[in-house]
């Protein structure tokens, strides 16, 4: 079976699409999901569908929507033939997983691949292996489901892994010398993420690196009226160095303006 999360949640297998068109069942496989192996207890399904004021019959729906997805997933196992796709575990339910595949964690371990490759100087490879991982992305997370403040704060934490993820590909990349190659994907970057200081300070160094250095401090000024006009703040000391750098006919930047960071 195929669980996707990393888009619109879908669930598959290679012969039918079990994804439940119901938004409130959709909304409770996504939390088993996200706590898959693990025991999902029934207050946690509560406070997620219905936050600090649940109705008087809370829990009995709670227990619906888990028969309904028994009741889709009616055939599936794994182990022994006995074992139900999702189990009933005091004080609630565990959605088992072995031998399924779920794309949070193929990203997951590429990236981690990515990293470890990285830290070996295999530039090239890094980036192969953070490119797959990547393209595991076919949207927001979970946009087809409707988030309380458990699913909220895992699509928050699942963003922020998509964004690790892209710096520590441009962070290969330049390793790599791939500095005009990835001038193209630092523009749509801090396009996307304009606070994000950290694409800047790449972009700038790309720039630079590529021989490209009245667009690097045409980058620089762009960053720097962004933060003073919409926040009042200065450049960071980082994207302030590499600023003089390029001002000093630097084409070699330090290692603090490309290096990986921390992406972890």
């Amino acid at each position: 079976m195929h669980f996707d999360i990393l888009g619109p949640l879908k669930v598959t297998t290679d012969q039918r699409d079990y994804t439940p068109s119901a938004a409130k069942t959709r909304q409770v496989l996504a939390l088993l999901l996200l706590r898959s192996g693990q025991t999902l207890s029934l207050d946690s399904i509560v406070e997620e569908l219905w936050g600090e004021n649940p109705p008087r019959s809370a829990v009995t729906t709670s227990q619906t929507y888990i028969y309904q997805l028994r009741k889709a997933f009616a055939g599936q196992s794994w182990g022994d033939s006995d074992s139900q796709v999702i189990s009933t575990v005091s004080p609630g339910y565990v959605l088992r997983t072995e031998g399924s595949r779920i794309d949070v964690r193929e990203f997951e371990r590429l990236v981690a691949e990515g990293q470890t490759l990285l830290s070996l100087g295999q530039a090239t490879q890094s980036v192969e292996a953070l490119n797959r991982a990547l393209a595991l992305w076919r949207g927001p997370a979970l946009s087809n489901v409707d988030k309380g403040p458990l699913l909220g704060a895992y699509v928050a934490h699942l963003e922020e892994r998509r964004i690790a993820a892209l710096e520590l590909r441009v962070s290969a990349e330049m390793e790599r010398g791939n500095h005009r190659g990835v001038i193209a994907d630092l523009r749509k970057l801090v396009a996307a993420h304009p606070y994000n200081e950290w694409f800047h300070s790449q972009l700038i160094a790309a720039l630079n690196m590529a021989g490209r250095r009245v667009e690097a401090l045409q980058a620089y000024q762009t960053i720097r009226l962004l933060l003073s006009e919409e926040l009042g703040l200065d450049p960071s000391p980082d994207l302030q160095r590499i600023h003089h750098e390029v001002l000093s006919g630097s084409v070699e930047m330090s290692s603090r303006a490309v290096g990986v960071g921390s992406h972890a």
